[in-house]
């Protein structure tokens, strides 16, 4: 089953767990915002610059594009005929067990290093995964798997070492992790990372690229992706993911996602 969007976006239903497909042609202007997966895919038309936690870029045709999870970025089309690409969105635990069996059980964190990766051979080995992921045919989960580890294995190189977040701000970022829908004021986080309240806003929109509020608000319409995905209703998805009402997830959905909650019900119901 697949929606469409109004900005021409559309969601596939995927053969693997935990994977999401995305096709869209927009000439949609993205906000910053966040996701909390790892997302790859391919830009096949127009262009696009963006800012991504790894400084400005600019992509076009044949270039593959990635994010990781809590990359604050942001996206506007460069030119009047908007662009149109493929994503692939992996939950963090499907990602961790791929990677694991490449590095060979060997521990550590995982994000892709480049933003913008311009290697024809990285993009067909995308295209391919793509259809591997959105068709049921004889074999498509072996074919699934086999692109799945060949694709990380061609862009896990030179990967960055992970910046450290600080350990007051650290506990600022749980509190809202924790419970998203709960609510919370500058002072309760700046309580907990022994910090003053100007301090704590100035540090923790550095470490994170987002300050409090803009980062719980990316946290809440993350969990109401999921609840939704789960089955919940969206006046209920609403409500237990912290928004004043359904309207208010909706904008923010919508903004974030580039598709509304109604329409994300259908294509993954």
């Amino acid at each position: 089953m697949r929606a469409k969007g109004r900005n021409g976006f559309r969601m596939f239903r995927c053969g693997m767990a935990g994977v999401q497909a995305v096709v869209a042609r927009s000439d949609h202007h993205f906000a910053r915002h966040t996701h909390d997966q790892y997302g790859i895919g391919v830009i096949e038309s127009g262009a696009q610059k963006s800012a991504s936690g790894r400084g400005p870029v600019e992509a076009g045709p044949g270039d593959v594009i990635t994010v990781n999870p809590g990359e604050v970025h942001d996206g506007a089309p460069i030119g009047d005929e908007g662009r149109f690409w493929q994503m692939l969105y992996f939950d963090p635990a499907v990602m961790a067990v791929a990677v694991a069996d490449i590095r060979q059980g060997r521990p550590g964190d995982f994000e892709f290093a480049d933003p913008v990766l311009r290697q024809p051979p990285q993009a067909a080995t995308m295209r391919q995964l793509f259809t591997a992921m959105t068709v049921e045919e004889a074999g498509a989960e072996l074919r699934r798997q086999e692109l799945l580890l060949t694709l990380l294995a061609e862009v896990m190189r030179d990967e960055p070492e992970p910046k450290p977040v600080p350990r007051a701000i650290r506990a600022a970022r749980e509190r809202i992790d924790d419970d998203p829908a709960k609510a919370v004021s500058l002072a309760d986080l700046a309580d907990l990372a022994g910090v003053s309240h100007f301090q704590l806003l100035r540090a923790f929109d550095k470490a994170t690229g987002l300050t409090p509020h803009a980062y719980l608000i990316q946290r809440r319409v993350q969990l109401a992706r999921k609840l939704i995905a789960g089955g919940t209703g969206l006046a209920e998805a609403a409500l237990g993911s912290g928004f004043a009402d359904q309207s208010h997830m909706t904008r923010i959905f919508t903004r974030s996602f580039g598709i509304s909650p109604r329409l994300y019900a259908v294509a993954v119901g």
